[in-house]
């Protein structure tokens, strides 16, 4: 499957959408802004530009971009006016994700930030900064931007994502070797985890060497993303453990004849969850950028508001948010209600039974 002219979030402001299901990754990156906002300070204060450029990496279409575009422009306000400059940069945004992406759910919701930015100025006696937003749609495993145009880049709960199924998954019948899984499990062969790191090393490579010729010298990327705490993959009780339950969730489908085994086989998530020394060497290896931290942390589990939803249906309604484009194009739109429901109680039973603890990663890092 073509994963760039497939993948994306559900767009829109549907029931399903991202727009309605993002509030996890909205308190992932909530929980190290002020290390993301810290960083843009530093990094603005060691090259006081008059035009900064911001690229957000994986932007998708809620409301969680503009958000954190704010924050950063409030932020970079608050340090010119400190340093006694004259007026605060212009900045020139650039909005990133792939081709498929709900852009335009984005630009409606423009007019909104403009008048919550003003009025946050007028409250504040500050002029209004110039600011220009621009989509750049592509993968960000490859150049995407003017060389030396970025101070600043920050990606969210986006980089776990792979730029493609792995290959060597499938044997030389085009037989799959890792039956009955959709991602890396206890079953899984050997060359299963080994073909899934080969990818994530490479895509990683390709990622850090086209921000290093986009991104100036002293500037900073804050890259926030799912990972691994646990060696070996199958005994991860986080983000790998969630993806063994969606398995499960297909097989009852296939035990109830709703879908074809076959069909489950030749069906593998894009995804990888790294963990922190795989992380370290591949920065270190490719070697354009330092990285400066890297932090492991847990969404707050008393942090989500359950009063409409079990913890389990909302965790579903994220993954379909996400999974959705990939899952109706391989599998057809009609068992989608279905097989989510199985996988919330799915997760609702196994949370009842013990700690589950999906991991994040925050990191740092500095071109050289």
């Amino acid at each position: 499957m073509d994963v760039t002219n497939v993948f994306h979030m559900t767009g829109g402001n549907g029931q399903t959408s991202y727009t309605n299901n993002s509030s996890l990754q909205k308190k992932g990156s909530d929980m190290v802004k002020h290390i993301t906002l810290e960083v843009v300070k530093e990094v603005y204060l060691t090259t006081t530009p008059k035009v900064l450029g911001i690229a957000d990496l994986g932007c998708s279409s809620g409301p969680n971009t503009l958000s954190i575009i704010k924050d950063i422009v409030k932020t970079v306000q608050t340090t010119s006016r400190i340093i006694n400059m004259v007026s605060p940069p212009d900045f020139h945004i650039y909005l990133n994700d792939l081709p498929t992406n709900d852009f335009n759910s984005i630009f409606k919701s423009l007019p909104d930030f403009s008048k919550e930015l003003t009025q946050h100025n007028n409250n504040n006696n500050n002029s209004t900064p110039s600011i220009f937003i621009g989509a750049y749609p592509g993968s960000f495993y490859g150049r995407l931007f003017p060389n030396n145009c970025l101070h600043f880049v920050y990606s969210s709960y986006s980089l776990h994502w792979l730029s493609k199924v792995p290959l060597g998954l499938y044997d030389e019948k085009g037989m799959s070797t890792n039956k009955g899984s959709i991602y890396i499990c206890e079953s899984s062969p050997k060359g299963i985890s080994e073909a899934y790191l080969k990818q994530f090393k490479k895509d990683l490579s390709l990622f850090l060497g086209s921000r290093s010729e986009e991104v100036i010298q002293g500037g900073r990327m804050v890259l926030i993303f799912l990972g691994r705490e646990e060696h070996d993959h199958h005994l991860d009780r986080g983000n790998s453990f969630f993806w063994q339950l969606f398995s499960r969730s297909f097989s009852v489908l296939v035990s109830k004849g709703v879908v074809e085994e076959e069909k489950v086989d030749s069906y593998d998530v894009h995804f990888y969850a790294p963990s922190k020394d795989e992380i370290e060497e591949e920065v270190r290896r490719e070697g354009s950028f330092e990285l400066t931290l890297l932090d492991m942390f847990e969404i707050e589990k008393n942090s989500n508001n359950y009063n409409e939803m079990s913890q389990g249906r909302t965790i579903a309604m994220t993954v379909r948010a996400i999974q959705e484009s990939m899952i109706a194009q391989h599998f057809g739109e009609d068992i989608l209600d279905t097989l989510f429901e199985i996988y919330a109680n799915m997760i609702d039973q196994e949370i009842a039974k013990q700690d589950i603890r999906p991991i994040t990663f925050l990191a740092v890092l500095k071109k050289l």
